[in-house]
């Protein structure tokens, strides 16, 4: 039994409590319960299920519809004297809540990309549900072993074509800096792709397919961002984006694939959270901060659990037809695009300080919800009292 803190460095937390991980699985839970039922896919399928999209998605689709689920995740389990980390917590709550809702559910713990868990996860559907509805694909990994190769490929955040420089937040301090990011190279920006964009979704669906454990008329999404222009050197034209528009790119082909057998391949365009990511990317973390004080002025604020339960009922769900993009993708984005959001963003973006940060930004917002993703922070529970690290 220890007592766990959250050690914070370089703006990433390197700890997580096993009671609030719990806590907050739990939350989301009650959430999607009090919205209603939801007549959505009973047979899914998540890759990347421990933590934000990915476990939001779970939640909804075995809380909303009470659907069998496998949850694919790679995280590391906790020792006598040191705590697992935040995913591997929620996966083990997320269990434990289904089974005792007497809802069918299967963890599979191991690398994504490679074909040993590829194939366990195809095992577990063939064995226990015959095949799936819903495939949602919910990767964001530093770093990635070609199966077929052994090459390793690690993700970078980085512009494409110069420098960017941009003003970011001390997480801990709220104190405001110049950040700087330097330039790709093209070995980078190929690794990035290699890691975040389409191939390894590609590989899964067509793993499915030939174990024939996909469902005829099954639906698979993958989730992408775009953001505004305050970000869009560092995001959308940086390393990143060039990845997400390869998945967006595979969404295509998957869909082209599945097509005649009265499936689809869609891209959900989500809008900004936090992440473990965007407290390091120059801009980003600036950018939220602002951003979630304008959204939630006006009521428009979501986490990850209100955005998948929107994209079930209001997008996918809905029994109504699927409203796209010109480049075929739900924006699940609206709110935060809106012309009133961006302009009250950009503006608040000219005019902050490390002065007046409280006036313009939510930081305390984005701590709360940071420190929340680790466990921290959940009302009534005694963060002083020791726990076991091994357990939930």
């Amino acid at each position: 039994m220890i007592i766990i803190e959250p050690r914070i460095r370089n703006n990433i937390c390197l700890t997580a409590h096993p009671v609030g991980c719990a806590a907050q699985v739990l939350t989301q839970i009650h959430y999607v319960r009090s919205k209603g039922p939801l007549q959505s896919p009973k047979r899914v399928l998540v890759i990347g299920a421990s933590n934000g999209y990915g476990l939001a998605a779970r939640i909804v689709s075995a809380f909303g519809s009470s659907a069998a689920t496998v949850g694919v995740a790679y995280e590391r389990p906790g020792a006598p004297n040191r705590s697992a980390t935040a995913g591997w917590y929620n996966s083990e709550s997320f269990k434990r809540e289904a089974h005792r809702a007497g809802i069918p559910a299967w963890n599979i713990n191991g690398d994504a990309f490679s074909v040993e868990v590829k194939q366990e996860a195809t095992d577990v559907v063939t064995s226990n549900l015959g095949q799936v509805d819903l495939v949602i694909y919910s990767i964001a990994a530093p770093r990635r072993i070609d199966p077929v190769t052994g090459d390793i490929y690690s993700t970078v955040i980085k512009p494409i074509g110069g420098p960017f420089t941009a003003r970011g937040i001390d997480f801990r301090t709220g104190k405001i800096t110049e950040m700087t990011a330097e330039t790709a190279t093209e070995e980078e920006v190929s690794h990035t792709v290699k890691v975040m964009g389409g191939e390894d979704w590609q590989q899964w669906i067509k793993r499915l397919l030939e174990e024939k454990a996909l469902a005829s008329g099954a639906l698979t999404i993958a989730l992408s961002y775009i953001g505004p222009d305050l970000t869009r050197a560092i995001y959308r034209d940086g390393t990143i984006g060039r990845a997400k528009a390869d998945l967006e790119q595979t969404a295509k082909r998957l869909d082209a694939l599945l097509k005649p057998c009265g499936g689809r391949a869609l891209i959900s365009v989500n809008k900004a959270l936090v992440t473990r990511a965007s407290a390091v990317i120059p801009g980003v973390l600036l950018y939220i901060s602002l951003l979630y004080k304008v959204m939630k002025e006006r009521n428009l604020h979501e986490g990850c659990i209100h955005q998948m339960d929107r994209l079930y009922r209001n997008f996918l769900f809905s029994g109504k037809d699927l409203p796209l993009d010109s480049e075929g993708r739900i924006r699940l984005d609206d709110w935060e695009m809106r012309a009133d959001v961006q302009q009250a963003v950009a503006e608040s973006w000219e005019k902050v300080t490390t002065e007046n940060l409280a006036q313009y930004a939510d930081l305390n917002g984005f701590r709360e919800e940071f420190l929340r993703h680790h466990g921290f922070g959940m009302p009534g529970i005694n963060y002083s009292q020791p726990v076991d690290p091994t357990r939930i």
